[in-house]
């Protein structure tokens, strides 16, 4: 079986929060958009020069281009990089048509957002800002026609802790981003509180994650904090030491399957709507 009876179960009642990663990106091998931070910064050092021994750090390199050649500069490699021709793939249309309340999406591309868009306009984005830019705000909040709002109230609402191209190219790419919202989040500041209403009475389903950073398990840690669970990983047998530590300190129960052939399976999957818009 791929998807575990008990996963099935919380899933066919909507008890999920749904955590995508950009490892979701590489379900369709055509896709034009990087789908791993070592993708990203391949693509921001070829065209910003930054000392070899952080070529390969995303953030560092991030927090270098913002020193030397200003933020703008790191906004538009950032928005370059992701303002490319793609479409949603299999799973983003299954999350878009699922109806879940929250969607926690950690990475900086658009097509959430794309697949949501058939949908109709009962759904928004909460955004997270970068304090260069925005100081004094952790997040912005956004219709689906794009126009910011103060705050509304969705059948679906999409988190996105790092920012996303569109509506208003917000990334936290940065070192100085990311202290900024790391010297908070420990006591949840940062994180809107629709989303810790949302998470109090359902657990996390990780797709496209990896735990392999200090960066990538403190933003699942908060963001699924006080969450009632159980949680969920569809991982690769091939699991870091870091990640075995991880799941087992969060109780996440690792699913060894292929992202592909979880999502074939999640087709004919469809949760209870009843259970979806329940609080």
């Amino acid at each position: 079986m791929i998807i575990p009876g008990d996963l099935h179960e919380a899933l066919a009642a909507g008890r999920l929060i749904p955590y995508i990663g950009p490892g979701v990106l590489a379900l369709d091998p055509a896709c034009p958009l990087p789908a791993t931070p070592e993708a990203l910064v391949s693509r921001l050092v070829a065209r910003a020069a930054v000392p070899h021994k952080i070529r390969g750090n995303l953030t560092a390199a991030a927090q270098f281009i913002e020193n030397f050649k200003h933020r703008k500069t790191v906004n538009t490699l950032m928005r370059d990089a992701f303002a490319v021709d793609a479409s949603p793939n299999a799973l983003h249309g299954w999350l878009a048509a699922s109806g879940f309340p929250l969607i926690v999406h950690a990475w900086y591309d658009d097509l959430v957002r794309a697949a949501l868009a058939a949908r109709g306009g009962d759904w928004g984005l909460v955004q997270a800002v970068s304090q260069a830019e925005h100081y004094g705000t952790w997040v912005h909040y956004f219709r689906p026609d794009g126009v910011r709002v103060d705050r509304a109230s969705w059948a679906t609402l999409v988190y996105e802790p790092f920012g996303a191209l569109h509506p208003a190219c917000n990334f936290l790419v940065s070192d100085s981003d990311f202290v900024e919202v790391l010297t908070e989040i420990d006591i949840q500041t940062p994180i809107p509180r629709e989303v810790q209403a949302l998470r109090q009475d359902r657990g996390v389903l990780f797709l496209g994650c990896r735990f392999t950073t200090q960066l990538e398990r403190a933003f699942a840690r908060q963001i699924m904090k006080r969450s009632h669970g159980p949680h969920w990983a569809v991982l690769p047998d091939t699991k870091t030491r870091n990640e075995s530590r991880f799941l087992s300190e969060q109780s996440i129960t690792p699913v060894v399957v292929d992202l592909a052939a979880f999502t074939h399976a999640l087709a004919d999957l469809t949760p209870a709507p009843e259970a979806l818009v329940a609080s």
